[in-house]
């Protein structure tokens, strides 16, 4: 089981110390919740309760999941913790408590504090790491870093805490250094500076009472520009530096002994295998590969922390996500390569002719011969998929088949492998736009004029096609306050033809839409008619009617003013113009027309003034003009004349 030190990426976090302590265990009626912390303070997995545990600095909280995420429980009161740590049996959880300078036991089952260990310092401690005998940490501030040591075998009250470990063997390192053991060499230590553009490092043998020296480098910016990690490396006399760096300490000194693609931070699990953070993306190596088992992209700028499973089934990380917080990933078969499968099929293709499509199956570890691939198509008559032959892949990774298209429109080929016991599943797909023929669609009545509330039948008529045989009628009637709607679906008569009524109280667009089918487009066609306004005009006032010649007059005293109220379907803001004209000399000549608003219960009074001498023949009319009387959502309509005579 390893132990190792968190991310420099999370030293610049606030501090927050918490006197108060409580611990929580999730109780079986509580919803499940991933774990995530607002600043990450440590994560560490353990293998023999199977259990995670992440800290969270900003809360001095530590919380407790399960192999999924799921939080378990947590415990509180450990003021700005930084780091995190387990004993070798996996029973006690050890904090650094930055806020409140201590050091913290754990019981990693229950999650109740155990001990405390005060140091004495006002920085730190910051980093922690455990060998057999001992519990390691750093603090110190930027120019005087050192470390120092718990034996967590004494009373607490005893005062066992060692300050001051480094300098004895050597000069200190500026910042409290990152640190690392390995469980294969218990007696190893690994020392870094952390958070500043040199390179300063060391590899102590604590088998004894004291630390030795067994590596050390000044930091001269030879090796690494910045240290944000440093782990370790099983089975060679190496340390892993900056997530991608090897650097061989055999003689003494340390040097370049090989690397990794970039990354800024990594965790070794068993068998060297190596877990690498790179940005937004996870990666994970066999022992000095130089390409990667498996990739995740998280699709995200930053993961703050790595920690392998000690049985290696997973890697948990701290993936920064919305609101700034880290929220617990579990990473599984992170030890299976995950290949990359293209397919490529042509952008568009006739329907019923053959097609080919071609693709390439690859991995950073070999594939076993002969892989195969299942192949699917989806389209209109298989949109659950119909299964196509297998396909094998070549030594060289490619492969293509053949394939004739029943039917139009979009057709997905997808090409799967089912992975094997070193490779992961995968699945890729690409779309071909396979023709269709144009059916025929034709609806009636387009452009024709209808009086208000005509009850119009329109008759859409469609040709041939494969199986679809329905047809929506939609109308939409103008005017934004009057939706697009649909008044019929239903499949065409034997001859083709479906009818749906539309009472036009407004110009309407009629559509007829066809969806298409597996051989036949879809295909929408409009037909716009027009409807006139409902307007009549009453005439008061008047002490009798009858004709002048053939024609009715309203009769009226030379000095009473006629009220003519126009009728008029109502519309917002509308209004109807009043045509009048007079006679003279056997002729009608315009006199005046004028706007009057329309209220809105349709009305529109207007009182003309009376000539006051008699002999005089008037007639007015209303009117509604598309665009004039302030609307267009009808056809211009013109009311009946109204003849009016004045006389003594």
């Amino acid at each position: 089981m390893r132990t190792r030190s968190i991310s420099a990426a999370t030293a610049l976090a606030v501090l927050f110390g918490s006197a108060a302590l409580s611990v929580t265990v999730a109780g079986t009626a509580t919803a499940a919740t991933t774990a995530s912390v607002a600043t990450p303070g440590g994560l560490v997995a353990n293998g023999t309760l199977r259990r995670v545990y992440v800290g969270d600095r900003s809360t001095g909280a530590i919380t407790a999941a399960d192999y999924a995420g799921t939080v378990i429980g947590s415990v509180r009161g450990i003021g700005g913790v930084s780091d995190l740590a387990l004993s070798a049996d996996g029973g006690t959880l050890w904090a650094a408590a930055s806020a409140s300078h201590e050091i913290v036991a754990i019981d990693a089952a229950t999650l109740a504090v155990t001990a405390r260990y005060p140091v004495d310092t006002d920085t730190g401690p910051r980093h922690l790491a455990v060998t057999a005998d001992r519990v390691w940490f750093t603090y110190g501030a930027q120019w005087d870093g050192d470390l120092g040591s718990v034996d967590p075998a004494a009373d607490p009250a005893t005062g066992q805490v060692t300050l001051g470990r480094l300098s004895q063997v050597h000069s200190t390192i500026s910042g409290p250094g990152l640190l690392d053991t390995d469980p294969a060499r218990p007696g190893v230590l690994a020392v870094a500076q952390s958070g500043l553009s040199t390179d300063s490092m060391a590899v102590l043998d604590v088998t004894g009472p004291d630390p030795r020296l067994t590596a050390w480098h000044t930091g001269d910016y030879s090796l690494n520009y910045g240290i944000s990690d440093i782990d370790l490396v099983p089975g060679a006399q190496e340390v892993l530096v900056g997530g991608s760096a090897r650097n061989s300490y055999a003689d003494g000194g340390f040097k370049k002994a090989g690397a990794y693609p970039a990354g800024q931070s990594a965790d070794i699990g068993p068998g060297g295998l190596v877990a690498q953070v790179d940005g937004g993306t996870i990666a994970t190596y066999r022992a000095n590969a130089a390409k990667p088992l498996r990739t995740w992209n998280n699709g995200v700028a930053h993961t703050s922390d790595l920690a392998w499973a000690p049985d290696g089934s997973r890697v948990f990380a701290l993936v920064a996500g919305a609101g700034g917080r880290y929220t617990l990933k579990a990473l599984t078969d992170p030890t299976k390569n995950n290949p990359t499968l293209t397919v490529n099929a042509p952008t568009s293709a006739p329907r019923a002719k053959k097609l080919t499509v071609t693709g390439k199956l690859t991995a950073t570890v070999a594939l076993p011969a002969g892989a195969k691939l299942t192949v699917t198509r989806t389209d209109l008559d298989s949109p659950n998929g119909k299964a196509l032959p297998a396909v094998t892949v070549k030594s060289d990774g490619t492969y293509s088949f053949s394939d004739t298209p029943p039917a139009g429109g979009t057709v997905t080929y997808t090409a799967r492998y089912a992975g094997d016991s070193a490779h992961t599943a995968v699945s890729a797909s690409d779309k071909v736009a396979v023709s269709r023929a144009k059916p025929t669609l034709s609806l009636n009545n387009n452009g024709k004029l209808y009086d208000y509330s005509a009850d119009v039948k329109f008759t859409a008529h469609l040709g041939t096609t494969y199986k679809n045989r329905t047809v929506e009628i939609w109308a939409n009637p103008f005017g934004a306050d009057k939706p697009n709607k649909l008044i019929k679906s239903a499949k065409v008569n034997s001859s083709g033809n479906i009818s749906a009524t539309v009472d036009m109280t407004r110009d309407t667009d009629v559509t007829a839409v066809f969806k298409g089918d597996a051989r036949y487009a879809p295909r929408t066609v409009k037909s716009t008619a027009y409807a006139r306004v409902k307007v009549s005009t009453a005439v008061s006032r008047h002490y009798k009617t009858a004709k002048i010649g053939s024609t009715s007059y309203y009769w009226f005293h030379k000095k009473t003013d006629p009220m003519l109220t126009t009728s008029m379907t109502y519309y917002p803001g509308r209004q109807q113009r009043f045509d009048l004209q007079v006679y003279y000399q056997g002729q009608w000549y315009a006199l005046d027309s004028e706007y009057f608003p329309v209220g809105s219960n349709g009305k529109s009074a207007v009182s003309l003034e009376a000539p006051g001498e008699s002999g005089i023949r008037v007639r007015m009319r209303s009117a509604y003009l598309n665009g004039g009387s302030g609307d267009t959502v009808n056809s211009t309509t013109y009311g009946s004349w109204k003849y009016l005579y004045f006389s003594n």
